[in-house]
């Protein structure tokens, strides 16, 4: 018989294994994908910019001097070296940030024997060590409504912080409301079990400034099997609701059925608003879903 847990609001707040775990997980992540990002021109985030001549501080390269241009545009120092003349600029840096939620309500909480760690332990080392990435490869990240974007080196030690003085966030399944600029990247983590009318309002909120989103299901192998005969009792984490069952294996294929079509809905209210929908099971590495994020998110061109 599978036995499962649930983790009190005390454990669903990040620790030292999390932090640990996230920053060992983010150096496993290749770099390369977000170089490639910048390398092919295509959007970039941060203080990095776009790779391509414009408004900014940031030295970008020389270029000649083409006739008709202003001279003042000409770079004395640089062309004096040779015979040609040349034109310095600079790199078009756009505050285009990635946006993070992480859900530490109560169904977060639950483990089963088949799982390798809580949903919500999970979650935590997502979150953290995508950002942990993000940061090293040059974006600004941060946790909606709770801290601003920004390109720290201690960007897990912030948001570890962040969360920790977050009690109000126990109690919450769905983010924030906020308004990402246009452009910004969303991701959402959680295992979205909240009915898909308040995911949709939820989505279409942070969406409507023209931002990119994804949604990270984080989801417990027995959520998706229920291996369970006989007698059982179901309990439900947020409502605090029980229910006596007396044969647990007839419930099994009605079950399955309602999971199959919460997932379509999900999956209707990402394709709606441009967005991407990832599940992750917790039996399964943390690297995949972290690697495919990344992943989704440096594949993402300007509109």
């Amino acid at each position: 018989m599978v036995g499962t847990h649930a983790l009190g609001s005390e454990r669903r707040t990040p620790g030292r294994r999390e932090s640990e775990g996230a920053t060992a997980l983010s150096e496993k992540m290749p770099r390369l994908v977000l170089e490639a990002r910048r390398v092919s021109s295509l959007l970039a985030h941060g203080l990095h910019g776009r790779r391509r001549a414009g408004p900014g501080e940031s030295f970008w390269q020389f270029r000649p001097f083409v006739t008709g241009e202003a001279a003042a545009r000409v770079d004395w120092r640089r062309s004096a070296r040779d015979d040609r003349l040349y034109v310095r600029e600079r790199e078009w840096e756009a505050a285009h940030n990635i946006w993070l939620w992480i859900d530490r309500s109560a169904s977060m909480g639950f483990a089963s024997d088949l799982a390798s760690a809580s949903k919500v332990e999970r979650a935590l080392v997502l979150g953290l060590a995508l950002a942990d990435a993000f940061v090293e490869g040059g974006e600004r990240v941060g946790l909606l409504g709770l801290t601003r974007a920004t390109a720290s080196r201690g960007i897990v030690e912030r948001m570890i912080q962040a969360l920790v003085a977050d009690k109000a966030g126990l109690a919450q399944d769905l983010p924030p409301r906020a308004s990402p600029a246009r452009f910004d990247e969303v991701v959402l983590i959680g295992d979205f079990l909240a009915d898909p009318d308040r995911i949709a309002t939820a989505v279409q909120s942070l969406a409507g400034r023209g931002s990119r989103g994804h949604l990270l299901m984080v989801v417990d192998p027995i959520e998706e099997t229920f291996p369970f005969t006989g007698q059982a009792v179901l309990h439900d984490l947020e409502g605090g609701l029980s229910l006596d069952i007396g044969d647990a294996g007839a419930w099994g294929d009605r079950y399955r059925a309602r999971i199959a079509e919460h997932r379509a809905a999900l999956q209707g209210i990402a394709r709606q608003q441009g967005w991407t929908l990832t599940i992750h099971r917790t039996d399964r590495p943390a690297s995949e879903a972290a690697l495919r994020l990344a992943t989704l998110i440096a594949a993402r061109g300007p509109e």
